[in-house]
């Protein structure tokens, strides 16, 4: 194996051969599964119904109900009516944090969405067999720990992109202060 491979993805197994018609065809097909999720996120619903909830489009908030679950674990709360609303908060901080994203960001979030909606691509690149909203924890969670430890730099950005996004709103949230011990900001006296 070529000494540049390896220094590119040191965790690859050595009987993988980049050549260039392979890169090619992974590129090929890359770029068709993200053109084919983006055309089937436009055809798939009318703009009526494409309409954001809570700043979220459909297939973000079908996503992220089934990951921010998985990297919360242990931090939400047990109760049913608690976890929903805990869920619906973080969702809710999550879309005011993409809409303060430059334009180019909220673009490729909305692309990382789409593309993880699109059954195709979601079995293929994330490993999950079912639908978001039926996919087990375990599943989900394995999902995340593959691009938390991918040797594709896309997908880590990528998992750090939805980590940070879910972490930044579950821990700016007043709700889970008391888990961490965290008081609140200091009172700043004039």
């Amino acid at each position: 194996m070529c000494a540049a491979y390896r220094s590119i993805l040191p965790h690859a197994p050595a009987h993988i051969v980049i050549t260039r018609r392979r890169f090619l065809a992974v590129g090929i097909a890359g770029g068709t599964a993200l053109a084919a999720a983006y055309w089937w996120r436009g055809r798939s619903a009318n703009t009526a119904t494409r309409a954001p909830v809570a700043g979220l489009d459909p297939d973000a908030r079908m996503v992220l109900c089934a990951i921010v679950p998985a990297l919360l674990a242990g931090a939400l709360p047990a109760e049913p009516s608690a976890r929903a609303a805990a869920m619906q908060e973080t969702l809710a901080a999550i879309a005011v944090a993409i809409d303060g994203l430059p334009p180019q960001a909220q673009s490729e979030l909305g692309q990382l969405f789409a593309l993880l909606a699109f059954a195709p691509a979601r079995i293929a690149l994330a490993r999950v067999s079912s639908t978001w909203t039926e996919a087990p924890p375990a599943e989900v969670a394995g999902f995340l720990d593959r691009w938390r430890d991918s040797g594709w730099k896309l997908q880590r950005s990528a998992y750090d992109a939805l980590h940070q996004l879910v972490f930044a709103s579950w821990y700016g949230n007043p709700r889970s202060w008391p888990a961490i011990g965290y008081d609140g900001p200091p009172v700043l006296l004039s």
